[in-house]
């Protein structure tokens, strides 16, 4: 039986969690009544991030204690994801304050809780995103008939994967003539990829690199390409609002810690892989190779600006990739307050919202 067959009930798993966090309630989505309080430094703040070379920033910070440091007795708890829908659907359920994710899934969030229950708060890292294809596929045209992979329904990479084809023309579904799309968890693409079950995969760091080095993809997009100046918001950070609102020290410390761990893998850049690569090896039972370590972190920006004005295009993106209904408004989806006074204390350049702070 062919991947796209055997993952047809895998696909209709992941959305669930997304529907349910569509449907919840005010409460549910941790968006809280009565008037907001500034009540300090929180007594715990839950972390959550992926295993993901896009994620440098995070697993640095949490690693090397930068995080920690900077929280002081604030309980730091952290847990793992895969995608962004599942993150997602852990922040408006209100089990996680902050959270490493891709930009797709982030604006569905904000649109999906009418705009209540997050804020972006910083960037993390720009690039890092291409879509793989096996050698004999040199153009958009021969992707017609073959089974292409992105991370998760509704994924960063699934949005970015859907408006290129639709850009393009190429029909999605299961003719000859059609794209079959397919999602998958990165390891299950790479493994299905080497099999011949895949042929083409649009996919974040490491995974890129892992199919071309190991598996001997091409590269058919650089999503760098598609972008002016090359730069694009892969994974940004966001705050619950009510969490954000209530405990503004404790995202200004988070920030303080995620600069730090910037400044360590820059100042550190084999150290920084080489942990990168430990803690990856930790989640996922497997180091990464050299070679792809060093193709993955090659391809990437570490950088707290969010890139805010990109995301009325992101939004877009959405509706095209039928994530969406309509386009989002997203003012007040940039709350850079946190970060920006922690920048201008340390004298750096302050970080532009384009507009999106503003109701």
């Amino acid at each position: 039986m062919r991947l796209a067959h055997r993952l047809r009930g895998l696909t209709l798993l992941l959305v669930v969690p997304l529907l349910a966090a569509v449907g919840c309630t005010r409460a549910d989505r941790g968006v809280a009544e009565g008037p907001v309080v500034d009540r300090g430094p929180a007594a715990e703040v839950r972390l959550g991030y992926f295993p993901n070379v896009t994620h440098a920033p995070a697993l640095i910070g949490v690693e090397k204690g930068f995080f920690a440091r900077e929280l002081g007795d604030t309980k730091l708890t952290t847990q793992v994801f895969n995608a962004g829908p599942a993150e997602v659907s852990a922040l408006l359920g209100g089990s996680l304050d902050i959270g490493f994710i891709g930009s797709g899934p982030a604006i569905n969030a904000f649109a999906r809780s009418d705009g209540e229950s997050i804020r972006v708060v910083a960037g993390s890292t720009s690039g890092g995103a291409q879509l793989v294809a096996t050698p004999g596929i040199t153009g958009p045209d021969q992707l017609r008939g073959k089974v292409v992979a992105a991370p998760q329904l509704g994924n960063t990479q699934d949005v970015a994967l859907k408006r290129w084809l639709s850009d393009r023309k190429l029909p999605v579904g299961n003719g000859a003539d059609e794209v079959r799309l397919t999602n998958a968890d990165n390891p299950q693409t790479f493994d299905a990829f080497r099999n011949g079950d895949v042929q083409a995969a649009w996919l974040p760091e490491p995974w890129a690199s892992r199919l071309v080095v190991e598996a001997g993809a091409r590269v058919l997009v650089d999503e760098k390409d598609l972008w002016p100046g090359g730069r694009f918001p892969t994974t940004v950070v966001v705050a619950r609002t009510r969490f954000l609102e209530e405990h503004p020290q404790t995202v200004a410390a988070l920030m303080r810690g995620e600069l730090a761990a910037m400044d360590w893998a820059a100042s550190h850049q084999d150290q920084a892989q080489a942990l990168v690569n430990d803690v990856l090896r930790k989640v996922t039972g497997k180091e990464l190779p050299r070679p792809v370590l060093e193709r993955a972190f090659a391809g990437i920006e570490l950088t707290p600006d969010p890139l805010a004005g990109t995301f009325p295009r992101l939004a877009r993106d959405s509706v095209t990739a039928k994530v969406l209904r309509t386009v989002p408004d997203l003012k007040g989806f940039v709350d850079l307050g946190p970060l920006n006074t922690v920048l201008q204390a340390g004298g750096r350049s302050l970080v532009d919202a384009a507009g999106l702070d503003r109701k």
